[in-house]
């Protein structure tokens, strides 16, 4: 048990607070997997959640309301309700996120979601089978909202918990009175196992597992995993801080550019979230049903419109009956057997062949009574009945029955399948001896590597998927990627080696296939010391040297090993040729020498941006100063420029009122109004002599859309 603070409430390891009361425990904030901190405690986990003030953190993607899996933990184990304490508008925003997960979409009609509609071979009465798994009939059964009344109270039993103006909570039990914060952090845990000290490779093929177990698992992370295709990958269903679990596994955001989502389970859809808001706009692949429920759930924990939410990817539906190509792999989906619409998939990738469950019940028997029952509809049954066992690599769920595979079901199989099937969704302790089965193991070092035949012209496609993630290089035509080919080099540096000194002319074009590199550059007064940067794989550099016809500006060292593909200067000036690649790195040049990236680096809006997102962002800044009293952006009119703070103050009005005061590295204006071109909602005024990045509309909206994280620390609601 954990010990109580001197104030009376408990800190939860994961985030949140517990407090221990004659009517049980209460817990403000619940963060993604705080179940796991509590369930194992004397009280049982709490029947009672407080909703904090804040209880979506945009910047992170994580909830501190995910109250599902306390939900069906309440419910199914201990036949018991969970009471939600909150406002009323968090609770008309809650009652659409729990609905997606405990009830399914109300609206369902999967025919265009098939290739031969309603004829198609398993086509499912999902809304039966919705209904035979859920064991309740409306969220009602489940769930007791208590909404604070005019005096800012809620009764609960013998207890009292009054919301205060801080913000803060007051829980009054008998004679004690305990003060809560009413913010909630949040510390997500997860073993990233052994850290490689080489940046990760890509493999032509390759498994990664995420997490191999449950959401109430206290020891393995939740189920998801990487299909490793062609040197990309797919995250499938990616677990809570998947994305910052792989950065500290020395996995490179850009190797990631597609999302599987197969179902709207908070232990599959938390970490796809914070994949969008990672780095580039990556791909989504889900079906429209999967998908619908994806938005509305949230948009309402965001509060972000689902239109404006849609714009921060890709989406690709899925039609089932027909092959989706990913990297290289055909794809072919399927609905799974679930309690909400899940999809599961099989791919093909030269003479490999893979099938996943997703979350499904497997089990012949159950089919059987489900058709005789008439919840599956004759195809749908013969469809279970012919479960490719024939793969050559099968990733199986497993769990607690109905929902779930019984993992001795899948031991009492023949061994030449168990011997092909790796199984998830299933602690470590539940995994039967004696069997053929593998139990899927966590980390980067675990990563599964299938024997394989390379695609033919494996080589020149390596080079190619390389050019193609080079920024400068985009919408170059068919002849230069040919010419690519024929002008590259490739040459590799030991970790520590110098790959340039600085001073020296620039002689080459460098592009890192893989690994990292320093930069150790000089101050703006020309001493020593000045900021350190590092480039990672599908970076580029010395471009600046070659083209402005500079000396090397700084010295640059292999941080790992690294490979880099090399074009010598005057070929690479003639490759580029006709491009408006020079007055682009003459305009660069001219705001690093502001000293531009410690500001960006500095900044509380865009600080922990990766090197690539800083550059493109100098390519679009301008440098100047304005007076003091100069309006920036003025309250009710349209505006063209938004700004960066490089040295100065700004404050922000509304009406007359002062809102906000801005500074060094801050934001100045509104995304959303700028890239919807609406009039502004403020005014924002230079109170001092003020130098300031100005950043022009139509090149912001560009920037934005190819970086939705970015989009989100910029979108600031002042008030």
């Amino acid at each position: 048990m954990l010990k109580e603070t001197y104030k009376g409430y408990t800190e939860l390891p994961r985030g949140g607070y517990l407090i221990d009361t004659s009517e049980g425990y209460l817990q403000i904030g619940s963060p993604p997997e705080t179940i796991k901190d509590t369930m194992g405690f004397e009280k049982k986990t709490p029947l009672v959640f407080i909703l904090p003030n804040k209880f979506f953190h945009v910047e992170k993607g994580i909830s501190t309301a995910e109250l599902e899996f306390p939900i069906y933990y309440n419910f199914f184990l201990r036949q018991k309700k969970t009471f939600i304490v909150c406002t009323e508008e968090q609770r008309v925003q809650l009652i659409t996120v729990l609905k997606e997960s405990l009830m399914g979409p109300e609206d369902i009609s999967l025919k265009s979601e098939f290739l031969n509609g309603e004829e198609s071979f398993g086509f499912p009465d999902m809304k039966a089978e919705m209904a035979y798994f859920r064991g309740y009939k409306a969220l009602d059964d489940v769930v007791d909202f208590k909404v604070f009344d005019g005096e800012n109270k809620v009764h609960y039993g013998n207890v009292i918990i009054l919301k205060l103006e801080s913000g803060d909570f007051l829980i009054e039990d008998g004679d004690r009175k305990i003060e809560v914060p009413g913010e909630v952090g949040f510390n997500i845990k997860y073993d990233i196992g052994e850290r490689p000290t080489e940046p990760f490779q890509a493999p032509i093929i390759g498994i990664t597992c995420l997490g191999p177990s449950h959401g109430f698992d206290p020891e393995d992370n939740t189920s998801g995993f990487i299909i490793w295709l062609n040197h990309q990958g797919i995250m499938v269903d990616p677990p809570v801080n998947s994305t910052e679990w792989l950065r500290q596994s020395n996995v490179n955001p850009k190797l990631i550019n597609h999302v599987i989502l197969t179902h709207c389970h908070a232990d599959h859809d938390a970490g796809t979230f914070q994949k969008i808001l990672e780095e580039n706009k990556i791909t989504i692949h889900a079906t429209e049903t999967v998908m619908e429920s994806f938005l509305r759930k949230y948009s309402a924990l965001t509060k972000i419109p689902k239109k404006e939410l849609q714009e921060l990817f890709h989406f690709q539906p899925i039609i089932i009956g027909k092959a989706t190509m990913i990297n290289g792999g055909e794809f072919n989906f399927h609905y799974a057997l679930h309690s909400i619409p899940s999809v599961g998939f099989e791919f093909f990738f030269q003479d490999q062949s893979f099938i996943y469950t997703s979350d499904h019940l497997n089990e012949p028997e159950i089919h059987d009574k489900m058709y005789a029952a008439g919840i599956l509809p004759e195809s749908r049954w013969k469809f279970f009945k012919e479960f490719p066992w024939e793969r050559r690599i099968i990733y199986h769920e497993a769990g607690i029955p109905p929902l779930h595979t019984r993992v001795s079901y899948l031991a009492s199989l023949p061994e030449e399948i168990q011997e092909k099937i790796t199984v998830y969704h299933i602690a470590r302790k539940d995994m039967p001896s004696g069997t053929k089965l593998k139990l899927a193991r966590f980390g980067i070092e675990n990563t599964l590597y299938p024997e394989i035949t390379p695609p033919k012209h494996i080589e020149a496609y390596n080079l190619l998927d390389v050019m193609t993630q080079i920024d400068i290089f985009h919408g170059f035509p068919i002849e230069k990627a040919k010419e690519f080919l024929l002008i590259v080099n490739e040459e590799r540096y030991k970790r520590g080696d110098q790959i340039i000194r600085k001073g020296t002319p620039g002689d080459k074009f460098y592009i890192i296939a893989s690994g990292n590199v320093k930069f150790e550059g000089l101050n703006q007064d020309g001493s020593a010391g000045g900021p350190v940067k590092r480039y990672g794989t599908y970076e580029y550099f010395g471009e600046a040297s070659l083209v402005l016809d500079l000396p090397r500006a700084a010295d640059v060292y292999a941080e790992t090993d690294v490979l880099a593909l090399t074009i010598e200067k005057n070929k690479f000036l003639q490759f580029i040729r006709n491009s408006d690649l020079k007055s682009n790195l003459t305009r660069l040049n001219e705001i690093r020498d502001s000293n531009s990236w410690k500001a960006l680096a500095e900044s509380r809006h865009f600080r922990g941006l990766t090197s690539h997102q800083i550059t493109q962002l100098e390519l679009i800044m301008t440098l100047h100063k304005v007076n003091a009293g100069s309006i920036l952006v003025k309250e009710k009119e349209f505006y063209g420029d938004a700004y960066i703070i490089r040295n100065g103050k700004v404050n922000v009005y509304q009406n007359g009122n002062l809102l906000a005061e801005l500074t060094d590295g801050d934001f100045v204006g509104e995304i959303y109004n700028i890239s919807k071109n609406f009039v502004s909602n403020y005014t924002f005024r230079a109170e001092v002599d003020t130098e300031l990045y100005s950043i022009q509309q139509n090149d912001l909206i560009d920037y934005v859309k190819k970086n939705p994280g970015v989009y989100m620390r910029m979108n600031t609601v002042y008030s």
